[in-house]
């Protein structure tokens, strides 16, 4: 099995993998204070949820070195400016906002220690968030494992992996876990326009650690649903709402309706930490939307006719009764997810 680091924190730099130059070129991006933080995240050097929400924990790291030897009143409000910027670097993921409340609150409960003592209490809480993380996805990928029967044939969107991670995946984790286990499983991988996630990000993975498997375009998924070649589709999540409906990944929304029609399960792989205990529906998840470039440009080079104008939503929410399980490091979630949801809390 092949390590994939995607997140590594050494001698107060943050190394990232670049994923927006991955699979042709493998480099590092280094962050050194937190406004490098901040843009990694928004122009997607790291992306994924759980991913994002590491990242953002040792960005704050990072702005208590900056402002170490400040006076109190001025550290604790450049922190707070700090946490602010990165806390709105993106809207969707829910992971960010739940990793920046933590590093506040603790702030706010030690704001009486010295300058010092309350870096390294950040610094030890960014520690805790990336390690829980990866226990976090190999209890989820044991749990989702149940589910994926002998040879199963599975189809995943975007990307879910050690990328979208701090290690071993969401979805893309389950698939390993079954790989590993020796179930002989085959996955079809949607290349996931506009920025080709599955195409560049997945598909890499998968190669790195000799899964089995196809790169198909995201028209093709449909084709292969109807005619009984997917047994299973696992996704990833960057919201869930109470009643379970979820953000993720444009494109899986359309790939749960056809699913849905088809009988096909359908099933959100994503860390409790996923979800929002503050809202009810998904009508109330904010939908990120991005530069038109993205998808009238590949690779820096123009696709699309000069004037058009472009609607380009990062992500769409699946609807609770198209769902038929979100798989969580505590266990597989079912219907009525509102009740078992709120059993988590």
């Amino acid at each position: 099995m092949k390590e994939i680091k995607a997140i590594e924190f050494k001698d107060d730099i943050l190394y990232l993998i670049d994923q927006r130059k991955l699979p042709t070129i493998y480099e590092i991006f280094q962050c050194k204070d937190y406004k490098e933080v901040d843009f990694a995240i928004k122009d997607m050097v790291v992306r994924g949820a759980p991913a994002i929400g590491a990242t953002a924990a040792y960005g704050v790291v990072l702005a208590a070195k900056e402002f170490l030897n400040q006076d109190k009143k001025d550290f604790l409000g450049n922190l707070d400016k700090a946490l602010e910027v990165l806390n709105n670097s993106r809207p969707t993921a829910v992971n960010l906002m739940w990793a920046i409340r933590k590093m506040r609150l603790l702030i706010e409960e030690n704001r009486r220690l010295s300058n010092e003592e309350i870096y390294v209490k950040i610094k030890e809480e960014a520690d805790k968030i990336f390690e829980e993380d990866m226990a976090t996805n190999k209890a989820m990928a044991k749990h989702g494992n149940e589910i994926i029967k002998q040879g199963a044939t599975i189809l995943t969107h975007c990307n879910t992996g050690a990328l979208a991670t701090v290690g071993y995946g969401t979805a893309l984790g389950v698939v390993r876990e079954a790989h590993y286990t020796g179930k002989n499983i085959f996955v079809y991988a949607d290349e996931t326009r506009p920025r080709l996630q599955g195409g560049r990000l997945t598909a890499w993975e998968l190669v790195q650690e000799g899964i089995p498997s196809k790169l198909i375009a995201d028209n093709v998924a449909a084709t292969l649903i109807r005619d009984g070649k997917i047994d299973v589709i696992l996704v990833g999540a960057d919201r869930i709402a109470l009643n379970g409906d979820t953000a993720n990944k444009i494109g899986t929304f359309m790939l749960s309706v056809v699913a849905k029609a088809y009988n096909v399960p359908f099933y959100i792989v994503a860390p409790t930490t996923t979800i929002d205990f503050d809202i009810e529906t998904g009508k109330e998840i904010e939908i990120e939307e991005r530069d038109s470039i993205e998808v009238t440009h590949i690779d820096g080079v123009r696709t699309a006719p000069e004037g058009i104008e472009v609607y380009n939503p990062a992500f769409d929410v699946t609807p609770w009764e198209n769902i038929s399980g979100i798989i969580t490091e505590k266990g597989i979630i079912r219907f009525p997810y509102k009740e078992n949801i709120m059993k988590l809390r």
